[in-house]
């Protein structure tokens, strides 16, 4: 199951507003809410790192619109929507 694009720009958002408290130095509680935050970010995203789990979650965010090319291509060719409907 992958995790609704809505969520994931929350989690993308929130993560770094708390990147910028950090690195400004406000440490407590923020530090707590960025370790949940890149633990469920890794978990949504079926990284292990928080640099891999950014990439995949903008790359999802990037093409959860449209869906995936292949599909927008196919759906084309034979006059369905992405969601496979008649178009």
């Amino acid at each position: 199951m992958m995790t609704h694009p809505a969520v994931l720009a929350r989690l993308v958002e929130e993560y770094e507003v708390g990147s910028e408290f950090l690195t400004a130095g406000r440490h407590e509680p923020v530090r707590q809410r960025m370790e949940d935050l890149v633990y469920t970010l890794c978990v949504s995203t079926g990284t292990r790192d928080i640099d891999a789990a950014l990439a995949v979650a903008r790359e999802r965010l990037r093409t959860a619109w449209l869906g995936d090319a292949d599909d927008v291509e196919a759906a084309a060719r034979d006059g369905r929507t992405v969601n496979g409907t008649a178009g």
